[in-house]
């Protein structure tokens, strides 16, 4: 049964699932829908498309970051961690984005996974809704725990979870941490300071 997350809460999954070895974050959105009427309509109101865009940054125990894995670089050095390619629009249910990584194949120096989403065009999490991540154990695709992100704002950028290695396995938080940012490199900082 998947664990619904709230902000700042870790769960270890190497405790609850034993001999987890390949998952997938699963990143989806909605634009915000208007309520407006067909002028509202005519001059830009209703559902707009949003283009986030979901990243992972890999650091080590000392928060230097070894490896990326985004839109313009679909695949880890070594080929652990894969993205399924951009979505452009946040429209459909389920995942906009999604992120696969063998964890059993990850480069040994590999002790952070921080998982982001920024907007590339600019348009802030105001005119976003139903902003999710969710683990998923992508050997029986059963859902491992999900985080909502409730709050709107007018930031471009968040950091939405992590993955890290500890003694007793891996483990994950839920963050929500507001960024400003059109690309993953303007969140590098701010996803070292959530590790």
């Amino acid at each position: 049964m998947s664990i619904s997350l709230s902000k700042g809460q870790a769960i270890s999954l190497s405790k609850d699932n034993p001999g987890l070895s390949r998952v997938f974050m699963g990143l989806g959105w909605d634009p915000v829908k208007s309520s407006g009427g067909f002028l509202s309509k005519l001059f830009g109101g209703g559902a707009a498309s949003i283009d986030l865009d979901a990243s992972v940054l890999v650091f080590d125990s000392a928060k230097n970051e070894i490896d990326r894995v985004c839109f313009t670089k679909l695949k880890s050095s070594n080929g652990a961690i894969t993205h399924d390619g951009d979505n452009l629009t946040g429209e459909g249910d389920g995942d906009d984005e999604v992120i696969r990584v063998d964890l059993s194949r990850l480069d040994a120096k590999a002790a952070h996974l921080v998982f982001t989403v920024n907007s590339f065009r600019g348009q802030t999490f105001n005119e976003v809704d139903n902003a999710v991540a969710r683990l998923v154990d992508d050997t029986n695709q059963r859902e491992i725990c999900s985080y909502t992100l409730r709050e709107q704002g007018a930031h471009t950028g968040v950091v939405m979870a992590s993955l890290s290695k500890g003694s007793d396995g891996w483990s994950m938080t839920a963050h929500g941490v507001q960024a400003t940012g059109r690309t993953v490199d303007d969140l590098v900082g701010v996803s070292k300071s959530v590790i």
